[in-house]
């Protein structure tokens, strides 16, 4: 416990982390690189440059500032954050180094402001704030060893198949190396995926969510190209089937939940459909009754991924809405009639197409964050409570508050 000391010493340094949160973050990064080069092969060099891991660390800092008296309120977050961190491969060694990196690029930003006073407090929250983390990653790595079919860390996979599924999206059927069994997931669920592209210096850990239900013997992601993504432009064109890839066991807090037989929507935005096909092929397996509003906005048919799939799943399933929006279809696409909706999900349609779930239905999206933010906003303003609402990012967690996102 923190003494009501240091809970009002940190307390006090809220209004300065809202307005230097994000410069220290970044700060924090370089000097963790500079002093322990190694641990770029844990981070996603990407998000670095973008910026976004530095302003969710800072959003995490902030909130645990804030809520530095009642800390349990963050548990939910605490977890969220292990489970990304059990998947990378995140241990109980780290935490006192970045304690110490962070504490220094708060002298380093802040100078004469940060105190002795306020760094003794800041370094007795962490250690607390550090414990939580390290208990619930501890019991996270202990459950991912003893599952059945589960491992500790990384181990090796083969890519038994290869399928482009559309001009940016292939899918990748990973089994095991081994040939023993592999552990069971939950629907909405990711692995992370290390490779190490020829030419680079460090390994590359990339999170891709699963893109089918569970029990079938492999596991497949669905990744999308990115043009600058070193990843996905490694997967897409140089891994072929038969080469090796390195996993780790499935993770995340995303899931469906199938001890509800309320009905479910699914809305995914690009290649955000990828864990919604796993929500979606797992309810027609295990809960064929359950009612299931599938959405995908895409940009076109060409680039949408599992739509024939899908389609014929609707069909041969009654208990199954499809609905496709597409930015800018094709000529092919108006020809075939392949679409419900041109242009982007508005707020009018969506309810027209939810309309009789909207009431009572548990609702899960992913997919780019401003299309998520939209999402977010359309269904409070259809009255949806927020405990039946879910979304998970493609990487650090960001704001979905239009207000505070522009602050």
């Amino acid at each position: 416990m923190l003494s009501k000391e240091t809970i009002s010493i940190i307390k006090s340094t809220v209004p300065v982390l809202e307005v230097h949160g994000t410069k220290i973050t970044t700060r924090f990064y370089q000097m963790l690189f500079e002093r322990h080069p190694e641990l770029l092969n844990i981070f996603n060099h990407a998000n670095q440059k973008q910026g976004r891991q530095q302003t969710a660390l800072a959003n995490s800092v902030y909130a645990a500032a804030l809520h530095i008296d009642r800390l349990e309120e963050i548990i939910p977050v605490v977890k969220q954050i292990g489970h990304k961190h059990r998947s990378l491969g995140v241990k109980a060694e780290h935490y006192p180094i970045v304690g110490e990196t962070l504490l220094d690029a708060m002298v380093d930003v802040l100078g004469d402001a940060a105190t002795d006073e306020i760094l003794a407090a800041w370094g007795e929250a962490y250690g607390v704030i550090a414990d939580a983390f390290i208990g619930v990653e501890k019991e996270m790595y202990e459950e991912a060893r003893n599952q059945d079919g589960g491992w500790a860390d990384f181990r090796e996979f083969v890519v038994a198949k290869k399928v482009v599924e559309s001009d940016v999206i292939t899918s990748f059927y990973l089994q095991p190396y081994d040939g023993g069994k592999i552990a069971e997931f939950k629907a909405g669920q990711y692995v992370t995926i290390k490779v190490k592209p020829e030419g680079s210096e460090y390994t590359h850990l990339r999170q891709y969510s699963l893109s089918d239900a569970s029990g079938k013997g492999y596991y497949r992601i669905s990744v999308k190209h990115e043009n600058d993504g070193v990843v996905s432009s490694y997967l897409h064109e140089k891994v072929v089937e038969g080469d090796k890839v390195e996993l780790t066991a499935p993770a995340g807090d995303f899931v469906l939940n199938t001890d509800s037989d309320k009905p479910v929507v699914l809305i995914g935005g690009g290649v955000g459909v990828t864990p919604m096909m796993s929500m979606l092929n797992t309810l027609v397996e295990v809960q064929p009754d359950r009612e299931v509003i599938f959405i995908h906005a895409a940009e076109n048919g060409a680039v949408q991924a599992f739509g024939k799939h899908v389609e014929e799943l609707a069909g041969a399933n009654h208990q199954v809405k499809n609905y496709i929006a597409y930015a800018n279809p094709t000529e092919v696409d108006v020809e075939r009639g392949a679409f419900d909706l041109k242009g982007l999900i508005e707020l009018k349609w969506l309810k027209c197409a939810v309309n009789d779930v909207a009431a009572e239905g548990d609702f899960y999206f992913c997919g780019p964050v401003p299309f998520m933010r939209v999402m977010k906003q359309y269904l409070a303003e259809m009255g949806v409570s927020d405990e039946r609402v879910h979304y998970e990012f493609f990487g650090p967690a960001a704001s979905l508050d239009a207000a505070v996102e522009a602050k």
